[in-house]
């Protein structure tokens, strides 16, 4: 992945570029200390004129109101709000009207943010304070007064806390006045910049000591960077949080959310002072000291499937690549390529406008369905079914195009969802509940209502990751689910006792991932690798778990690795440096999974004996369900079951 940057020959502007703004994917507002904002259309490549400032005006920073709340279109006059070096923000129409200014600090008002309700404004001054106001310039609070200016601010995911810096200190402070605040120092200069995604819910913070970090919502520390050239001066989260880009003079790097770099651009810009992601996520523009506007998009993203390679080449177009043969097929596309998965023999593209399915049988004739307004903002596949999230709602849709639901709550933001939040199987869809992280609530994939009675599994702590199986019957579904404290969980999806059975089987589990053909789990436990062989047989006898375990040193990979996809009998995983390694699981229990499920107890006998003879940990596994199933059905007796569970004495 890298940034395809653009810069004109000469700079629109004649003095420096303070902010950027996007109204939509193609469409951008600048603004600059020659008093002017211009309006730039990526489509037609032109620019023009909004409105030219009085000469006291110089900005500092433009934020828009947002579009959607709460995942309704917002139907108010788009306007946004320009700080500026006299004191006062403006709120300004779309137009270029200005409809208010407001008297706000003393000194330069250094920062303004709409919260992700519309609801309300912070404004941070050279005079080291943070005020609320209502969204037509009321002042509501000052919610505090440091004692040197307050250089970047950001909300909180649910726009009740404010993410501020305070010289070399961020500090998280919450709305209520009782609330308890969270302030750690973060740098050894002055902190520039921070932004806080809705999505990861991570933060990120740059400063005159020349280093990004990332940190999460509680102050750990997640990645430092390396000591640049130049302080950074700027810093902007991608829609979804997968990615950042970050700026400093004549330096623009996009970065994993882990922090490692995809790339780095060295245009002539001076200092990138104000980044800016287009809604859908495929677009950055940068306000740079020289004048100039630089406009960046993200190719050559990477896509793996069993023995196809897809590559983003262009903004609308994909290259596809069977490694088996070298066929190398191009796929164009109408509208810009917003979103993409590729698993289960399907490739999922979702565009602006429209979203393709096509089968790896078939490069040739996509299916083709048209989207509803919103930019799709994840993609999940199961074997039958495709999960689309965008602001507005989720949706499942059938390999063919047919909508099959749309799963709602009370209170659902589907802008805040993500892949550790939401999974997806061939009869169920599980959520975690934003406004109660210990919530995991069940939809029936085909009425999209809730499972059963209704009733959502409550843990007793945060839940931050889930997972659901992917093989076997719906009234067998269960659902893994790591904890705030890395434990790792698992319960039935469709329980009959009025509380659900949760059990543990799992501590310090960082990473985790199903098998795509058989209910193997996998995950990063502390510095090992382990494999759950048949994870379900935690509810028949504890004991037994331990018996069903493939254990790998975790040596061979770096530092906080995380398991992309299992597939087969590959698991693919990407390092803390951003390499991507791969390990390989035992093929033989996958194959006994098969057997069972098929009711083939005679090839089941027949393989353990074999992986007993190659001194596999497959002779000790095999589930209590599949050995009662062969003792019924005569293939089994009391002997055989026992050489299974132990297999080092004879039968």
């Amino acid at each position: 992945m890298r940034l395809k940057t653009s810069l004109l020959k000469e700079p629109k502007h004649k003095e420096l570029a303070s902010c950027v703004g996007w109204t939509t994917a193609d469409e951008l507002y600048s603004c600059s200390e020659d008093h002017q904002i211009l309006k730039w259309n990526l489509l037609n490549n032109e620019t023009s004129l909004v409105i030219r400032l009085p000469e006291d005006i110089y900005p500092i920073e433009l934020h828009w109101f947002p579009k959607t709340i709460g995942g309704k279109k917002q139907v108010q006059a788009e306007i946004f709000v320009l700080t500026s070096t006299d004191g006062k923000f403006h709120l300004v129409s779309k137009m270029g009207r200005i409809e208010k200014s407001v008297e706000a600090h003393k000194g330069a008002v250094l920062a303004g943010k709409w919260n992700y309700d519309g609801t309300a404004l912070v404004t941070a001054g050279e005079d080291g304070k943070i005020k609320i106001w209502s969204k037509s310039g009321m002042q509501r609070s000052t919610l505090a007064n440091e004692g040197s200016p307050v250089y970047s601010v950001a909300w909180s995911p649910d726009s009740d806390r404010i993410l501020y810096t305070s010289g070399r200190q961020l500090v998280v402070k919450p709305l209520q006045p009782s609330a308890k605040v969270t302030q750690w120092k973060a740098h050894d200069g002055i902190i520039l910049k921070v932004d806080w995604n809705s999505v990861s819910d991570l933060i990120l913070s740059g400063g005159e000591d020349c280093k990004f970090k990332v940190w999460d919502s509680f102050g750990r520390l997640l990645h430092s960077s390396a000591c640049h050239d130049y302080p950074v001066t700027s810093l902007s989260w991608a829609p979804d949080g997968e990615v950042f880009a970050m700026g400093s003079f004549n330096t623009l790097r996009l970065c994993d959310k882990t922090g490692w770099s995809y790339a780095l651009e060295k245009p002539n810009t001076g200092s990138v002072l104000s980044l800016a992601w287009s809604a859908d996520g495929t677009q950055l523009a940068g306000a740079c000291g020289n004048g100039h506007v630089i406009f960046a998009h993200v190719v050559e993203q990477h896509w793996e499937w069993k023995n196809f390679v897809i590559t983003l080449t262009k903004r609308r177009s994909m290259e596809v690549k069977n490694v088996l043969n070298d066929a190398v097929d191009i796929l164009e596309f109408r509208d810009r390529i917003i979103k993409v998965s590729l698993a289960y023999d399907h490739l999922v593209v979702a565009t602006s406008l429209q979203c393709y399915v096509y089968n790896s049988r078939n490069w040739n004739t996509p299916l083709i369905f048209d989207l509803k307004e919103g930019t799709v903002s994840l993609i999940l596949q199961a074997e039958k079914y495709i999960l689309l999230v965008d602001g507005s709602g989720l949706y499942t849709f059938s390999y063919d195009g047919r909508l099959i639901s749309s799963p709602k709550f009370p209170g659902m933001r589907a802008d805040l969802l993500n892949a550790q939040s939401v999974s997806l199987s061939n009869d169920t869809v599980a959520i975690r509940d934003q406004n109660e992280e210990k919530v995991i609530l069940f939809f029936d994939i085909m009425s999209g209502k809730s499972v059963g009675d209704g009733k959502p599994v409550t843990h007793k702590l945060e839940v931050v990751e889930i997972a659901l199986d992917q093989c076997g019957p719906s009234s067998e579904r269960k659902i893994a689910f790591i904890d705030k404290n890395r434990d790792l969980y698992l319960t039935s999806v469709r329980h009959l006792r009025k509380e659900p059975k949760v059990c543990k089987i799992g501590s310090m589990v960082h990473s985790m991932a199903w098998n795509d053909s058989a209910n193997i789990l996998c995950g990063i436990q502390d510095h090992q690798f382990t494999v759950w062989y048949d994870p379900g047989v935690v509810f028949t006898d504890k004991e037994l778990l331990s018996k069903i375990l493939y254990i790998k040193d975790g040596s061979e990979f770096s530092r906080a690795p995380h398991i992309l996809s299992y597939v087969g009998t590959k698991v693919t995983l990407r390092q803390g440096d951003g390499s991507l390694v791969y390990s390989s699981v035992p093929a033989y229990p996958a194959i006994l999974h098969e057997y069972s499920a098929a009711a083939r107890w005679e090839d089941a006998l027949h393989l353990c004996r074999f992986a007993k003879s190659e001194a596999s940990t497959l002779s000790r596994f095999m589930s209590p369900r599949c050995l009662d199933a062969l003792h019924e059905s005569g293939h089994g007796n009391e002997k055989v079951v026992d050489r299974f569970m132990r297999p080092e004495q004879p039968a």
